[in-house]
């Protein structure tokens, strides 16, 4: 159990470090937000891996009754299925208690990069109407700025249709809006799948551009660049996640994690011989 000077770290011979510090922040986050009761929103990609097993292992062992797991992502869908938990779905359930999901990058304000994997509409519909919304990721994605450590941009979902206006109105927009941006060299890049001809199309049907802003963002900043870039007729949604997170945790590769919320940040460390299991 975690607690803020230990926690057991179990079944980890074969995971890299990095995995590691992902399990370390997904199973204290659910450790700590997760109640019987409750309708749980289920986030995305690898790290929301490790928080589904440890609902499972919950729930599985009578810790966990009576609780929905609402997804936010085919995958996520496919987790909850696999490991035989309670499904709901966003029409029915919206009403959700915690959501928990990674990010690809956050900053000193807890705004978050998310949509890596193409699915930033569901999970910001689901974050959106969660009375808690958790981030869990490895500490490669906490960032003083966005656009520091994450490279590949920011993700803007649209509709087919507007394919060459929005790529331009993107640069032209945000340059005459946002007066750190106006010598930026912005670019948007269509995202094209990996064994498909043609570009990725996302679980709701839209093709996704990602936005190289050359340079990071300013905290401050970023709930403007979201506005300007969802005036545009055409924008289904953007990646950026502004003032959604009421909490983040990264784990470290030493078995510490970094508790961030807007207030505060904490290190809690593991038992010295934890990392050596």
């Amino acid at each position: 159990v975690f607690s803020a000077t230990k926690h057991t770290v179990t079944n980890m011979a074969n995971m890299s470090d990095k995995e590691k510090a992902k399990q370390f922040a997904a199973h204290l986050a659910v450790e700590e937000h997760v109640r019987s009761n409750q309708t749980i929103g289920i986030g995305s990609g690898s790290t929301i891996v490790y928080a589904v097993d440890k609902i499972a292992e919950l729930f599985n062992t009578n810790k966990l009754l009576n609780i929905v797991c609402v997804p936010t992502s085919f995958q996520s869908e496919q987790l909850i299925l696999a490991k035989q938990l309670p499904l709901g779905n966003l029409k029915q359930n919206w009403q959700i208690d915690v959501a928990i999901d990674g990010a690809d990058e956050v900053d000193a304000n807890l705004n978050c990069i998310k949509g890596g994997g193409g699915c930033h509409l569901q999970e910001k519909m689901v974050a959106f109407n969660a009375k808690k919304f958790i981030v869990i990721a490895d500490d490669s994605k906490h960032s003083k700025n966005l656009c520091h450590n994450y490279r590949k941009g920011v993700p803007l979902s649209f509709m087919a249709d507007s394919i060459a206006y929005v790529k331009h109105f993107i640069a032209k927009n945000l340059k005459a809006e946002i007066q750190s941006l106006r010598n930026r060299n912005i670019e948007c890049v269509l995202r094209m799948a990996q064994n498909k001809a043609g570009p990725v199309i996302t679980d709701d049907g839209h093709m996704i551009y990602d936005i190289q802003f050359d340079g990071v963002l300013n905290c401050d900043e970023v709930a403007d660049i979201n506005k300007v870039l969802r005036m545009i007729p055409g924008v289904v949604e953007t990646g950026l996640f502004v003032n959604m997170a009421e909490m983040a945790y990264f784990g470290q590769m030493n078995g510490s994690v970094i508790k961030q919320t807007k207030d505060a940040t904490i290190v809690i460390k593991p038992k010295a011989n934890d990392t050596e299991k």
